[in-house]
């Protein structure tokens, strides 16, 4: 009898292995004549050598799945034993159907798909250009959906890093009077980009992450004078920079790096005569090869029914004035 150890690295256990080490004990009931032990995140095959060989392979389809999808039912598992049989036969093309327009598996068996056509125009986008301006009213969704294609990327190996910055400007609040150093007056302003990305990695992976600053969560201020290369960089409220702002952020993008910026234009916080580097953005980078545009609506609100219609009334009222 021989025996292989496989150690389990960079996986929630539960996710992989199953409720109760439910997945491989399907694993395990395919091989009768083998046993498989599952011990913390180490994986034990004692069995034939021909068994062994198998199970190994499936276990690495599994993994491979595994790491695109963040999570493994029965049913895959069903699906991979199945499939082994025929060596010809590619398993993601039988899961496909399962996966069909989902985005992102997150946490806690949260499926992150594109809501809205606009949304699907920003994926779309991503994919095609390096540089894309995602620009639309509070609740429709433009933090969350280029946080979800960043966090894909990263876990596709697409890219080496996250890094997500925004202008900490004051809606109406002065930052001096905050309680706090200089991290605790600015995190308020970045928590709508924790609370998506607690949507998207575990936790324990999300600090491993942020401590090794494979994801870094900074104000633009801290952009000035860097060259940021095999990242993905989004930047989050950017009616709020100014051109000069605007054009240094543009000019940190380095080497493999894709750029999503987000904003509203109708919630600039800046003083009064102080122009919006999102709306100069728009009017001086529009036609140039590789970067895209992207216009999200009212249409495209997701958040309660009554955020829809407050947004459509205000827009309205904002069109009676200028007429």
């Amino acid at each position: 009898m021989t025996e292989k150890i496989i150690t389990l690295e960079d996986v929630e256990l539960v996710g992989f292995l199953g409720v109760e080490n439910s997945n491989i004990k399907e694993v395990a009931a395919a091989f009768p004549q083998s046993k498989i032990i599952s011990r913390g995140n180490e994986i034990t095959i004692r069995g034939s050598l021909s068994d062994i060989v198998r199970i190994n392979e499936i276990l690495d389809n599994l993994l491979v799945h595994y790491q695109k999808s963040g999570k493994i039912s029965k049913e895959q598992v069903r699906t991979f034993l199945t499939l082994e049989k025929n060596p010809e036969a590619d398993p993601e093309v039988h899961l496909k159907n399962e996966d069909e327009g989902v985005l992102l598996y997150g946490t806690k068996g949260v499926i992150i798909k594109v809501k809205t056509p606009n949304q699907q125009k920003m994926v779309e986008a991503a994919a095609k250009n390096d540089i894309v301006f995602a620009i639309g009213p509070a609740g429709t969704g433009k933090t969350y959906t280029a946080v979800a294609i960043a966090v894909k990327a990263l876990k596709n190996k697409e890219v080496k890093k996250i890094i997500i910055t925004r202008p900490a400007v004051e809606a109406g609040e002065n930052l001096g009077f905050l309680p706090g150093d200089l991290k605790e007056k600015i995190d308020p302003y970045l928590r709508p980009i924790y609370d998506a990305l607690d949507d998207m990695i575990q936790p324990e992976k999300l600090k491993y992450f942020i401590e090794n600053r494979v994801i870094e969560i900074a104000p633009l201020a801290y952009m000035r004078g860097r060259t940021l290369n095999n990242a993905f960089i989004l930047l989050d409220e950017a009616q709020n920079t100014t051109p000069m702002q605007m054009k240094m952020f543009l000019t940190r993008m380095g080497i493999q790096s894709k750029v999503i910026i987000t904003g509203d234009k109708t919630q600039i916080d800046l003083p009064t005569k102080v122009k919006s580097g999102l709306a100069e953005a728009s009017r001086i980078l529009g036609g140039i090869k590789g970067i895209e545009f992207v216009e999200l609506d009212g249409k495209d609100v997701v958040r309660h029914r009554l955020v829809r219609d407050i947004i459509m009334a205000y827009e309205k009222s904002e069109a009676e004035k200028n007429a």
